[in-house]
C-alpha cells in the first residue's frame, strides 16, 4: 500500500489512461476526480455492502481501515510552552 501526501490539485497518474485528481476537503472528507476509460468499472464501498444480500456476501467485500495514529516518524513534533510566556498571556 502506498501512502502519501498531495496538495489540492495535484493527481497520480495509473498507466496511460487512469488519473486521480484531488480537489481538496475538509478533515474527514476528501473530494477526487476520478478520469478513467468508460470501460472499466468504478463501484463505491458503500454501494457494494448495500447491494450485498447476505452477510457472508458482506463479509467477503475487502474493508481499508484508515490507521487512527500515524507512526512516529510521520507525526509533527509538539513544542513545548514556556510555562512563564503563558501565564504572561492570561
Amino acid at each position: 500500500m502506498l501512502r502519501m501526501t498531495v496538495n489540492t490539485e495535484e493527481y497520480i497518474q495509473i498507466g496511460d489512461d487512469i488519473r486521480i485528481v484531488f480537489l481538496g476537503g475538509s478533515r474527514n472528507h476528501t473530494r477526487v476526480m476520478l478520469d478513467v476509460p468508460k470501460e472499466i468499472n468504478i463501484v463505491r464501498s458503500r454501494a457494494l455492502e448495500n447491494h450485498a444480500k447476505t452477510q457472508e456476501e458482506r463479509e467477503k467485500i475487502s474493508h481499508y481501515q484508515a490507521v487512527p495514529e500515524l507512526e512516529e516518524k510521520y507525526r509533527k513534533k509538539k513544542v513545548a510552552v514556556n510555562d512563564g510566556a503563558k501565564r504572561a498571556r492570561q
